[in-house]
């Protein structure tokens, strides 16, 4: 009897965060000379994956690569499809349209599905807009929550805003949202005119690229000084300033949900 053959590794692949970046700066070397071994990928996107890859891999190695795309749009059914190359022994590179896949896209549904089979995952290291902008945020990092888009309906995403100001009062997370570049402007605009004046809101735009830049201060001085944001990705943080020490009254768990701590758990926890 034949032995069975071994499943391949299902590799969540970084991708650049701004189109300017250089792969060799942003991603570890390990990172890159594993993404040169693959020729298989599930992508969100295949026009922002073939713009990396070309920055990464040879002209050869380009040519070899095939894709299979996985985005809003993939009926369930056909997502375990996806696993065949992986369960006849092929390694796949799952890669995001930018930074850590299965944050903000629907790569979790393959993972998911890779680990039911038995499949190993491994996320390599590479950058993440949701960290490094709560990093730079000087907001507090010990308790925050990553909410996605905000509702279209503007009616629905002043509410939104006026739940996360009155929510961040109360406990004092780190709310954390992203938009898509060219509803930016608006959204920042919705951001100065509905949030209370002491509260503090971060924008972090073009991170890792050359024109990165990061603004943090509370809403009394962001009405009084402008601050052009323009069709670049963007991360916005609502919260107050990270204090040293305990925190002022709060629940020790937030609601459940998107709500982290620290080390990724429900609850808050030490630093080990």
């Amino acid at each position: 009897m034949s032995e069975a053959r071994k499943a391949g590794t299902l590799y969540l692949v970084p991708n650049l965060l701004d189109d300017l970046s250089t792969p060799e700066l942003v991603l570890p070397a390990l990172v890159m000379d594993r993404v040169r071994l693959l020729r298989r990928f599930v992508v969100e996107g295949e026009k922002s994956a073939w713009r990396f890859l070309s920055r990464v891999l040879d002209r050869e190695a380009l040519a070899g690569v095939s894709m299979e795309r996985l985005d809003e749009h993939t009926e369930a059914k056909d997502v375990p499809l996806l696993l065949s190359p992986l369960l006849k022994g092929e390694d796949v590179g799952l890669l995001s349209e930018a930074g850590i896949p299965c944050v903000a896209d629907p790569g979790a549904a393959l993972v998911a599905l890779a680990h039911d089979a038995g499949i190993r995952v491994q996320s390599l290291v590479g950058p993440s807009s949701i960290l490094l902008g709560l990093s730079a945020s000087g907001l507090d990092g010990q308790r925050f929550s990553f909410l996605g888009y905000l509702p279209q309906d503007p009616l629905a995403r002043r509410e939104a805003l006026a739940a996360i100001d009155r929510g961040v009062r109360q406990d004092g997370a780190t709310r954390i949202f992203i938009e898509t570049p060219y509803r930016n402007a608006r959204l920042l605009a919705e951001c100065i005119g509905t949030l209370s004046a002491d509260t503090r809101l971060c924008v972090a735009a073009s991170l890792t690229g050359k024109d990165e830049r990061v603004r943090s201060a509370d809403i009394a001085s962001w009405r009084a000084t402008a601050w052009e944001l323009g069709k670049e990705p963007a991360v916005f943080l609502i919260g107050r300033a990270g204090l040293s020490g305990a925190p002022d009254k709060g629940p020790p768990c937030l609601d459940r949900g998107t709500r982290m701590g620290h080390s990724g758990n429900v609850c808050r926890s030490r630093k080990r």
